[in-house]
């Protein structure tokens, strides 16, 4: 029997977050907000056993959900994103009148987002699959994107 290929298997998943870049000298200084898109790519070899229920699968779409769902969606759909070094970020009004602040040690730019969102998911599969890219949308014409073959 020949050995089977590498595939990549891709999630899409939309969230709404607000954040403000701290000192910007654009109007992204101010607190707002976009429905972000986020795309997750795996890369590993379907399951050969034919005893195994997940039988020609890398991965189940739905385990790859909750892992996204667990260390993303959860924690950043709907939340406010603020850099910790703000004076505003500590302010009464916004810790009082917000349930769901998340304050980073980085400015909350795209870019930067994407950078935490490899570091939540890298280490969350099986050995045999790996994370190999993600997209992150802030709008329909501005995302970024990791690739672990532009890492190494």
């Amino acid at each position: 029997m020949s050995t089977l290929p590498s595939i990549r298997v891709t999630k899409d998943f939309t969230f709404d977050m607000a954040h403000a870049l701290y000192g910007y000298d654009g109007p992204c200084k101010n607190i707002h907000g976009h429905t972000y898109h986020l795309s997750i790519t795996l890369l590993g070899k379907p399951i050969a056993d034919i005893e195994h229920v997940k039988l020609g699968m890398v991965i189940d779409f739905g385990d790859l959900k909750e892992v996204v769902k667990k260390h993303i969606i959860e924690v950043f759909d709907h939340a406010l994103v603020l850099n910790e070094e703000a004076p505003y970020s500590k302010s009464e009004v916004i810790s009082n009148e917000f349930e769901k602040v998340i304050l980073m040690p980085f400015q909350p730019t795209c870019e930067n987002l994407l950078l935490h969102f490899v570091d939540l998911l890298q280490d969350q599969f099986a050995h045999e699959t790996k994370l190999v890219a993600i997209r992150l949308q802030e709008t329909p014409n501005s995302g970024a994107e990791w690739r672990l073959e532009d890492n190494k």
